[in-house]
């Protein structure tokens, strides 16, 4: 604590990202990363802007990018906005979209930088409670005593759950929150989920979310988007023209758009990642996991009467790192796994087994 401290910052609980951790031989599966790289064609990209023109500003406005952007998901470029990562994304529609006179509604098991937001830019909340299946049922959110609500924003496919809400139930929603935002943050969406993109030429309320950093292997590049009504997108402009005008650089703005035309390159990696999931889930099961179903590149596993962060803990005795978190209680005998490769999976499979075998969970 500082004297020197406003008292926004005396008030702050900072999100806590995944681990990055530097062991010898690491196996890295608590960040939801890509276990594969970047297509050439984004490494050629990034190449082909080294040069004497790094003197000069990044295009402000991101036109290549989300042009592209609008290319692969069938919209107006003015439909389309871009940010430093879909964390700053967000952060624009928290404070943007969001910050009204009532509560924002998300899952109390969700993005852990959803509060975090609320209480940078004092902004009201309630979380709704999973289900006992750890599922987002809308019908919590039509309940008469929150139909007045300053917005709605949860990840689909959940995190860290990995479980997907249907996009029949995705209008349910919509049909029934006409005067306030619904946010869909489907950062994870690709790897076995369906994107409600096409929903908002429907619902001018709805804004929906992505980032670069999983499906399309640029995690180290920060780069997110967002798609919506032209109105919706307008509001993140002029909040991003208060806070800076530049925050895509040249890099990130080349790399990003070879990514998005890539598309051969992006289904094979996905497919990839899915199918090694597969994989793993019946692995896990057949020595005694249970998993939750999961449309996301990581799954939520457990062992029955278990704790959760002493498997955790085995594992990274054996340079193995898995994300456990130990709030709420409910998710404490959880672990969130990363799809790394085959040979990663194939390795964490057995060494769960050594763990299990060995330290007579039960």
């Amino acid at each position: 604590m500082s004297q020197y401290w406003s008292k926004v910052v005396h008030s702050l609980t900072p999100y806590v990202p995944g681990e990055q951790p530097k062991l010898p031989n690491l196996v890295k599966l608590n960040t939801n990363e890509s276990p594969y790289g970047p297509s050439r064609r984004v490494l050629d990209a990034l190449r082909a802007e080294v040069g004497d023109t790094l003197r000069l500003y990044p295009d402000p406005g991101s036109d290549k990018l989300r042009a592209a952007i609008a290319k692969r998901h069938g919209v107006a470029p003015d439909e389309v906005f871009v940010g430093n990562g879909s964390d700053e994304v967000l952060a624009h529609v928290f404070m943007g979209l969001l910050k009204h006179d009532a509560p924002v509604l998300f899952p109390d098991i969700t993005y852990s930088f959803y509060p975090v937001y609320c209480g940078l830019y004092g902004i009201a909340f309630e979380p709704v409670p999973l289900n006992g299946q750890f599922e987002i049922a809308v019908d919590d959110y039509l309940q008469p005593d929150r139909q007045r609500n300053g917005g709605i924003i949860f990840p689909n496919p959940n995190a860290p759950t990995g479980q997907f809400v249907p996009l029949r139930e995705i209008e349910r929603l919509l049909q029934a929150n006409a005067n306030s935002v619904v946010v869909i943050d489907e950062a994870y969406v690709d790897f076995g989920g369906e994107s409600c993109v096409p929903l908002i030429k429907k619902y001018p309320q709805l804004l929906v979310t992505h980032t670069l950093s999983k499906s399309r292997a640029l995690a180290g590049l920060r780069v997110g988007y967002a798609t919506g009504n032209a109105d919706l997108i307008e509001a993140l402009n002029r909040v991003k023209d208060s806070f800076n005008s530049y925050p895509l650089d040249r890099f990130a703005q080349a790399g990003a758009t070879a990514a998005m035309e890539d598309e051969d390159y992006f289904q094979a990696m996905c497919r990839k990642v899915i199918s090694t999931k597969a994989r793993l889930s019946a692995d896990l099961q057949a020595i005694g996991f249970e998993v939750l179903p999961s449309a996301a590149n990581f799954i939520f596993t457990r062992f029955p009467g278990s704790d959760g962060a002493y498997i955790a803990a085995k594992l990274r005795e054996r340079s193995i790192i898995v994300r456990h978190f130990k709030n709420p209680a409910r998710i404490s005998p959880f672990m969130r796994i990363t799809i790394g490769t085959d040979e990663q999976c194939a390795g964490l499979v057995d060494a769960l087994r050594e763990i299990v075998k060995f330290n007579k969970i039960k």
